[in-house]
């Protein structure tokens, strides 16, 4: 893989791990985050080698930097979205079991 493929590599990456997130696919977020790892590496060992320059693997970090922000954001949105929606089910449930045994207790 050439320099220019493995920061366009990273660059394709974070494209699609921005869409994921706009698109809440938290699974496809899951399985492109398993690729971070491995598109890195051949980036930062090009830049210990001298063969890219700091700056274009300094912008594309910083890139990824950001995503992982707001990825990290909208995350624990979700999650307080879930807890919230858990905790109505939950407050429900508990109505409904309270009016089934004031029914089942009523005297006949």
């Amino acid at each position: 893989m050439s320099v220019p493929e493995q920061l366009e590599a990273v660059d394709t990456l974070v494209e699609y791990l921005k869409t994921a997130l706009a698109e809440k696919n938290w699974d496809e977020l899951s399985r492109l985050n398993e690729l971070v790892k491995p598109t890195i590496e051949p980036v930062m060992a090009a830049l210990e080698a001298g063969e890219l320059s700091p700056e274009p693997v300094r912008e594309r970090l910083a890139a990824l930097q950001t995503f992982c922000d707001r990825a990290n954001i909208s995350a624990n949105e979700a999650k307080a979205e879930a807890q919230k929606a858990l905790k109505g089910v939950n407050q429900n449930r508990s109505a409904a079991k309270a009016y089934q045994n004031v029914s089942l207790n009523r005297p006949k």
